[in-house]
Parts: structure tokens; C-alpha cells; sequence
């Protein structure tokens, strides 16, 4: 994503992305270039020099896309590259200064609410828009059963939109955050919604509504989030724990089969992006992470390849994770090599 400083909003930033990422990356990196220069939303940034250079779709990440005006210039520019603008749906003069879901628990715990309409509102918004242009839109991370409403009745009308929703979303509410007494591991944006959000979720993830589950990963430093509730950044570690919560959560409780998992993770998010991958078809690249069903582990954020700590699941006992990741057929994860690895060490020290 485009939150980098400098901001990815030009042809030079996304070739030194690509390029750094090819010489010292073992994983794919595909850069998403920033819709406005700077992400400040006032501006379109140079889409199709970042396109030519290797940016597969564009967002101004966490910032909405406020501007009406611009948002409609974005998803008409981008027809001529056939790529996705992707948006973070927010109407910041609703959600100004909340840090939770505005609600029940909000109410209890004494703190300020992000209303489920900051969401829906913007998520109308940028259909209509994209009804007028006939552009390309992914909207990332929904969180609200009133938003998915709005997916479906423009689908129906025969827009091109996709969507997404994240395991916390899926698997956790805003009582996590009373549950927790004002752990900021459960601060998120967008926040932790009611159980009937959660639910309608589950519900668009089974029907089809929603195309993919991405990680919004978000790592914090542990001193960032170890203040109060208020003053704590937005964001997890989303990466660490994705494959193991919807393994255990969604695929073994029977929610989503297996088949399901696949596509939502990684058949999906490649079409969506115009990609060569997920896929075991031959010819494809061999980008394979190979999963052990039946592997029980406890959340351990110490364990975590991420320098951030920041997840609201440590000490949750998960069944089902990764073990081993080949890119481009290369072994580049080998968790039993990298466990025996550590016993060694330890018996050394």
C-alpha cells in the first residue's frame, strides 16, 4: 500500500519498489499506487506512469478518497488501465474522533463511537460513482451489514465491484474491546463491529457477496499501543495469524469449506489484481503454502516474524497452519527446519 514515506505516488517510488523487492525480497511484492499526490486527497496522482512501472491497482490506503470529484476523475482514469481503484470507506465528519464502534459497549466503556453509517454512506457514495463511470472498484475492509447491502444491490445492477472483510472483522465484535478493559490490540479502523455486523459478514462470505479475506495487516511498535485507548494508533498484525484463524474459525466450525478458503485467499485476490497467480493450474507460477490441517498452536506473539506484537488473539489456541511456502518454486518457510533450528540454539545456550 501506498503508506510509505515517501508516498507511492509517482513512476520513480513505484520502480524503486519494485525494483528493491526483486533484489532483496523472497516474496512477491505488487506496489498499489496512491490515487492523489500524497494521499491528501486534492490532487490525481500519476497513475498511469505508476501502472507502467509495475503498480497493480490504487488506493490512498487508511485516507478515503473524500472528494466526490476526484474519486469519479480516479475510476474514469483508471478504465484505460483496466485496474482497480481500491478505497478505505470512511466519512470522516462522521467518524471524527471515534475509537470504537459507536454503540453499546462504546457507551459503557465511556468512549467516543465510529457510527456503521461512516461506512455505508461512503461505500453509496462511491457506487453511485461508479455506476456514472463505469470504472473498476474494490472496497477494502467492510465491516457493516449495511454496506454489504449496498455491494448487492449494485451488483445486481451489474457494477463492477468487489469486496473484502478481514478475519477480526468476522470473528470478533466491539465487546472485544470491554472484554479486553480497553486493550488497544482491539483497536482497529474500521472498528470492531456489533455481533449483527459479524453475523451478516458471515453470511455474504457464504453467499458469495464478499470476494476476498484480506489480513489489513497493521503493525504497531508495542510502545505505540501500550498508552491509553484513545491515544493508541489504529491496526494488528494481520499476517501472523490470518491462515490459522480461518482454518480453525471459519473452515473447521463448517462456514466455508476449504474450496472456499482457497478462493477467497488467493484464487480471487490475483483475478482481482490481474495476476498470475492462485492457482495450481500448470503453467502457473509455483507459489504454493502448504498447510497442515490438523497443527495446534497458542497465538504467541513472541514467536511472531513481525517485529509488532500488536494482535488481539495471543493465547488463542488455534488447529490448522501453515508450514512451508514455496515462491516461484523456491522453499522460502520451512517451519519444522526453522523449530529444530531454535531447539538447536537452545540446547547450545
Amino acid at each position: 500500500m501506498p503508506n510509505t514515506d515517501p508516498v507511492n505516488d509517482s513512476l520513480s517510488v513505484t520502480e524503486y519498489i519494485v525494483s528493491e523487492a526483486r533484489r532483496r525480497g523472497v516474496v512477491n511484492v505488487y506496489p498499489i499506487g496512491a490515487v492523489s499526490k500524497g494521499s491528501v486527497g486534492e490532487e490525481l496522482a500519476e497513475i498511469g506512469d505508476m501502472v507502467r512501472a509495475g503498480a497493480v491497482a490504487v488506493s490512498d490506503d487508511g485516507r478515503p478518497v473524500s472528494s466526490s470529484y476526484l474519486m469519479r476523475m480516479a475510476l474514469e482514469y483508471t478504465r484505460l488501465f483496466d485496474i482497480p481503484v481500491i478505497n478505505h470507506c470512511e466519512d470522516r465528519t462522521l467518524s471524527s474522533g471515534g475509537v470504537m464502534n459507536e454503540g453499546t459497549a462504546s457507551t459503557l466503556l465511556g468512549l467516543k463511537g465510529i457510527p456503521a453509517a461512516a461506512e455505508s454512506i461512503m461505500v453509496a457514495r462511491d457506487l453511485r460513482l461508479l455506476e456514472l463511470t463505469g470504472g473498476r472498484l474494490h472496497l477494502a475492509h467492510l465491516s457493516t451489514r449495511a454496506a454489504l447491502d449496498e455491494v448487492r444491490r449494485a451488483r445486481a445492477k451489474g457494477a463492477k465491484v468487489t469486496c473484502e472483510a478481514t478475519p477480526h472483522h468476522l470473528i470478533l465484535t466491539d465487546e472485544a474491546v470491554v472484554e479486553s478493559r480497553y486493550d488497544a490490540s482491539t483497536k482497529m479502523n474500521p472498528p470492531l463491529r456489533s455481533e449483527e455486523d459479524r453475523l451478516a459478514l458471515l453470511h455474504a462470505l457464504q453467499e458469495g457477496t464478499i470476494d476476498v479475506i484480506a489480513t489489513d495487516h497493521a503493525p504497531h511498535h508495542s510502545d505505540e499501543k501500550l498508552v491509553e485507548f484513545d491515544d493508541a494508533p489504529f491496526g494488528i498484525v494481520g499476517l501472523e495469524t490470518a491462515v490459522a484463524l480461518v482454518m480453525d474459525r471459519l473452515v473447521r466450525p463448517g462456514h466455508i469449506d476449504l474450496s472456499r478458503m482457497v478462493e477467497l485467499m488467493a484464487l480471487n485476490p490475483a483475478k482481482i489484481l490481474g495476476l498470475r497467480k492462485g492457482t495450481l493450474a500448470v503453467g502457473a507460477d509455483a507459489d504454493v503454502t502448504v498447510i497442515d490441517p490438523e497443527m495446534t498452536r497458542t497465538v504467541d506473539p513472541d514467536r511472531f516474524e513481525s517485529r509488532s506484537r500488536n494482535t488481539p488473539f495471543a493465547g488463542w489456541k488455534l488447529r490448522g497452519w501453515p508450514v512451508m511456502t514455496f515462491v516461484g518454486g523456491r522453499v522460502v518457510h520451512d517451519a519444522e527446519a526453522r523449530s529444530g533450528q531454535a531447539a538447536r540454539g537452545a540446547r547450545r545456550a
